[in-house]
């Protein structure tokens, strides 16, 4: 038997993801939690096959810092991340020594168990890129990387001039972006840019990691 843990706030998601793997017949639940620092300290004790994890757990607490310590304490486990946010950033940490694999919620064109048996085997399947999501009148793809880079800021709660100084560009450039992005996407404001944007899921800046 496999022995699986899922990570997941949702008890929904928890409930469709134990009734997927139990219907396989060679996988055993043993455990679920809602928070990841509460698997970290499960998979300190108990000896674990695969990890299914939720990025944004219980108390905003990091699946990706908790997975990264559970894969260099138990370099057997798989993990495979299984998240709703599309944030360009969080496939690029999952790619680079935090999971295994990385399967989309909400996005993925992919079949889980796919994903989960190839795993298995010793295969790493990811995403080449994040999804292409709607924000309003426009799409996630029409915005540049610097312009995220500065939405990242925005969403941080960063003013102007606190931006600038940390992207190396004049405060003007900054509002500029902002103004243009606001246009574009048909935005009342950059009030509504901003709960768009955490609706979308795109820009996540409140993970914590330990």
């Amino acid at each position: 038997m496999i022995g699986t843990i899922i990570v997941e706030d949702n008890f929904y998601v928890t409930e469709v993801l134990k009734n997927t793997l139990l219907g396989e017949g060679d996988f055993e639940i043993l455990a679920t939690f809602a928070d990841a620092f509460d698997a970290e300290k499960y998979c300190e004790i108990m000896p674990v096959d695969l990890v299914l994890m939720d990025v944004q757990t219980k108390g905003n607490h990091s699946g990706l810092a908790a997975a990264k310590r559970i894969k260099r304490r138990r370099p057997g486990a798989k993990v495979v991340v299984v998240t709703s946010l599309v944030d360009a950033e969080i496939l690029g940490e999952a790619k680079n020594g935090c999971a295994d694999s990385l399967w989309y919620k909400d996005h993925g064109s992919k079949d889980i168990m796919d994903v989960i048996r190839r795993t298995l085997k010793g295969e790493n399947v990811f995403p080449d890129y994040s999804p292409n999501v709607s924000l309003k009148d426009i799409f996630s793809d029409d915005l540049s990387e610097k312009q995220l880079q500065i939405l990242r800021y925005f969403v941080k709660g960063y003013t102007y001039a606190e931006t600038a100084e940390a992207l190396g560009m004049s405060l003007q450039n900054v509002r500029w972006h902002l103004d243009r992005i606001v246009e574009k996407g048909g935005f009342e404001n950059k009030h509504d840019l901003l709960m768009s944007l955490l609706e979308s899921k795109l820009i996540v800046t409140n993970l914590i990691d330990e």
